[in-house]
């Protein structure tokens, strides 16, 4: 069993930036990929971002690509996003998820792939 918890979330202004930390437990972290999602009040969780086990590929959704940067550190057992340029848009509740691989370059987008969930962490843009 996989325990995801999230923090770095906050209060910040349009064009500011935050660090999304996801620290892992219960498991061998070097063997899960990794996702970041979000999900607005009422609205569908949205996928963010993900990175392999292995943390060489990673994959964005269009929405964030040039601004938001994952990354994954095997040996502290974290992963965390990096969220720069932010915009009113990007208010919403974050979650990091595992899923487990066994293949070193795998990564998904699909909510429904991933095992284990954080709790969230919010993140409010003001105008």
């Amino acid at each position: 069993q996989v325990q995801l918890v999230e923090s770095g979330g906050g209060l910040v202004q349009a064009g500011g930036s935050l660090r999304l930390s996801c620290a892992a437990s219960g498991g061998t972290f070097s063997q899960y990929a990794m996702g970041w999602f979000r999900q607005a009040p009422g609205s569908q969780r949205e996928f963010i971002a993900a990175i392999s086990r292995s943390g060489i590929n990673t994959y964005y959704a269009d929405s964030v690509k040039g601004r938001f940067t994952i990354s994954k550190d095997n040996a502290k057992n974290t992963v965390s996003l990096q969220m720069n340029s932010l915009e009113p848009e990007d208010t919403a509740v974050y979650y990091c998820a595992a899923r487990r691989n066994y293949v070193a370059s795998a990564i998904t987008k699909r909510p429904g792939d991933y095992e284990y969930w954080g709790q969230g962490t919010q993140v409010t843009v003001s105008s």
